[in-house]
């Protein structure tokens, strides 16, 4: 079953789909979001009244995930999109959400993160020209800034830290390459973190707060989003989408420190937090601002998280078990 918390679509994300006609496909729709944002757009749909096809592709390593789709109407598709032939034969979309990629492993295999986030997106940015597309990427495309400065914006220089950043700018630079070739509408989608109850910067504190592991601190700072409130901008995205294309940082609007976060799960759970050196002066952030100015603010606080979160924990819920290593300085996963 795919968590209803975070398949609500709000009446903006429903105007997003009226303004984009025609039918949807989700690339890489098997990973942590995958699910949830694909099953909000079949609920979207469902609430438009339309006949249009939702269809979700990936490699279908969890077959849960593809089942609970298929029980929401959503057209699963299995298909390698590492295949340029594979992804020649897939359906027709007017509106492309593209989420594929890989992050960990990274260091001890870089070719295939290469791979999976250059050539995946110059297949998909081919196979859907003249489509709109919004393409998933990260923060991680910044380099550490100071935090008094409150992160980069979208307008300011990146700086890649490591050979997964580097490789995502590189899927970037695929989908303006082919915007420019093509003319093709994208919006190139920056997030840093997305939260869940399963995974997410949240989860890895909570959990070591619980264990009385040991927290890190060199990187002492991060922004954090709700994964509900994520996926509704994402598909507000859509309509957004352009040649050249649209950029957003996507996040919430605070820079939240680690210590602080700690100490909220630590009172939450009754568990002292163990801490392990000190702050950095910088960290891995993004400025969110455009992102707050033109969306509808998310729907979530960071004490509703914390509580999400601390409960999941108390309970001993099902975790995906993939932490997420914000801790990382040195662009290693």
């Amino acid at each position: 079953m795919i968590d209803p918390r975070f398949t609500e679509p709000r009446a903006e994300t429903v105007d997003a789909l009226r303004a984009c006609p025609g039918d949807l496909i989700v690339l890489g729709a098997g990973g942590k979001m995958g699910p949830s944002l694909t099953a909000m757009l079949a609920r979207a749909v469902s609430e438009l009244g339309e006949r249009r096809r939702v269809m979700a592709v990936s490699r279908w390593s969890d077959r849960k995930a593809a089942k609970a789709l298929a029980a929401v109407g959503v057209e699963v598709i299995e298909c390698d999109l590492l295949s340029p032939s594979a992804v020649d034969g897939l359906p027709d979309a007017e509106n492309v959400i593209f989420m594929a990629g890989q992050k960990f492993g990274t260091a001890d295999r870089p070719s295939v993160t290469w791979a999976m986030n250059t050539l995946v997106p110059a297949n998909a940015a081919r196979r859907y020209a003249g489509s709109r597309i919004v393409a998933f990427s990260t923060g991680n495309v910044y380099p550490l800034t100071p935090v008094k400065s409150g992160g980069p914006r979208e307008t300011d220089p990146i700086g890649p830290i490591g050979e997964y950043a580097m490789s995502c700018v590189g899927r970037e630079r695929m989908f303006e390459y082919f915007s420019d070739r093509d003319g093709t509408r994208v919006a190139i989608f920056r997030l840093n973190y997305a939260i869940d109850v399963r995974y997410g910067v949240l989860v890895d504190l909570g959990q070591r707060v619980a264990a009385g592991e040991a927290i890190p601190l060199a990187m002492g700072y991060v922004n954090v989003i709700w994964q509900n409130d994520a996926n509704r901008i994402a598909i507000e995205c859509l309509p957004r989408a352009s040649a050249p294309p649209f950029v957003l940082n996507v996040t919430g609007r605070e820079t939240l420190s680690v210590r602080e976060l700690a100490g909220r799960f630590g009172k939450r759970l009754g568990k002292a937090p163990v801490f392990a050196g000190t702050e950095g002066p910088d960290a891995l952030l993004s400025n969110a601002e455009l992102m707050h100015t033109i969306f509808t603010p998310p729907a979530v606080s960071v004490d509703e998280m914390i509580e999400h979160v601390a409960r999941a924990i108390e309970e001993d819920a099902p975790m995906l078990g993939k932490p997420t290593h914000f801790e990382a300085r040195d662009g290693r996963f």
